[in-house]
């Protein structure tokens, strides 16, 4: 017997020895006789009502878990089947920023690259890109990972097609590939680097509020927004970044060749338009990834090979939520209780 059960149980033998003591003051008298059985069957219907609610929930669930598998793998088994057919481009999209543990991760990236590379019927592969950037690490990790393909699967030509907006580290993986397609309108460049943040010293002090921070190591705490900002750090922060900017420099230099236009604001962390970039040499042409595909890679279909997050982990985990807000309800467990 659960806790509920016995819960439910304790409240029925309440009522009735509540009942019964009312009975007999009331001298036996038919109508209580008639109250107490009336509460009583309500008690036990409601009782019952709850058990099938729980039932039919379990029900519904177990349902939804079978849909659920079956639309899994009829999905696995229609992707199996086109890649299966002929040949055909493969797609991987860079789509938002580049982060660690994001939609555009270099796990995520490479993962989709690699599979793509691998899959037999590949013709060509396009980098889909629509992203303002992100990590210069993560992009490095990304753009390193292109180039080791490009020598292993030599005859697979890589094709990167900005959308609205390839910048920063997007354009930083881009120049991997062997040419760069985008829009007319679409976004390309700032090939620069940036850190930003918030001074609160200020504040503080207006406050009233002492700031305490205890380090190891005379710099330590060079980053904190409510401490001052000291020259000698500054400087060196600032190197920090012309390091990686230079390196940024070094890519695109590197994967552009003579293609680069000489122009000084180049590397100046500017965007320009498609037909700009084009003017540049920061772009090779104007199109989209279906017109590469179609023209430029000679195979229209498109499969694409994109990681995508896994759906039954999180249908499970919005699930466990429901069943929880569920069980609770039913069970009458509205929320602390102090007894």
């Amino acid at each position: 017997m659960t806790e509920q059960q016995g819960s439910n149980g304790v409240q029925e033998n309440n009522t009735r020895d509540a009942l019964r003591e009312a009975s007999s003051s009331g001298a036996g008298s038919k109508e209580w006789h008639l109250i107490e059985k009336m509460v009583l069957t309500m008690a036990l219907e409601q009782r019952k009502a709850r058990r099938w609610g729980i039932f039919r929930f379990l029900i519904s669930i177990g349902f939804m878990f079978f849909v659920f598998s079956m639309i899994l793998q009829t999905a696995k088994i229609d992707r199996n089947a086109v890649v299966g057919e002929g040949e055909y481009t493969a797609l991987v999209e860079v789509k938002g920023p580049i982060m660690a543990d994001g939609e555009a991760s270099a796990d995520v990236l490479v993962t989709g690259l690699r599979e793509a590379f691998e899959s037999p019927g590949t013709k060509g592969v396009v980098l889909r890109i629509n992203s303002p950037g992100g990590s210069p690490v993560q992009s490095g990790y990304v753009n390193d990972e292109i180039k080791r393909l490009k020598g292993l699967y030599p005859e697979i030509p890589v094709y990167a097609v900005i959308s609205d907006l390839g910048a920063s580290g997007a354009y930083y993986i881009a120049v991997a590939a062997d040419k760069i397609f985008a829009d007319k309108a679409s976004l390309v460049g700032s090939v620069g680097v940036t850190a930003s943040s918030f001074g609160f010293v200020d504040t503080i002090e207006k406050l009233g509020v002492e700031r305490r921070t205890f380090t190891a190591g005379e710099h330590k705490g060079f980053l904190d927004p409510f401490l001052p900002v000291k020259e000698d750090e500054k400087v060196f922060w600032e190197s920090v970044l012309k390091t990686t900017h230079q390196q940024f420099i070094s890519v695109v230099k590197e994967g552009r060749g003579d293609k680069l236009a000489d122009n000084p604001d180049l590397f100046s962390g500017l965007v320009w338009s498609g037909e700009q970039a084009l003017e540049l040499g920061l772009v090779d042409e104007l199109g989209s990834s279906s017109y590469v595909a179609r023209e430029v890679v000679g195979a229209e279909k498109i499969v694409d090979f994109t990681p995508k997050p896994d759906p039954f982990k999180e249908f499970t985990k919005r699930l466990g939520t429901s069943m929880a807000m569920y069980f609770s309800k039913a069970l009458g467990i509205e929320g602390p209780v102090l007894r």
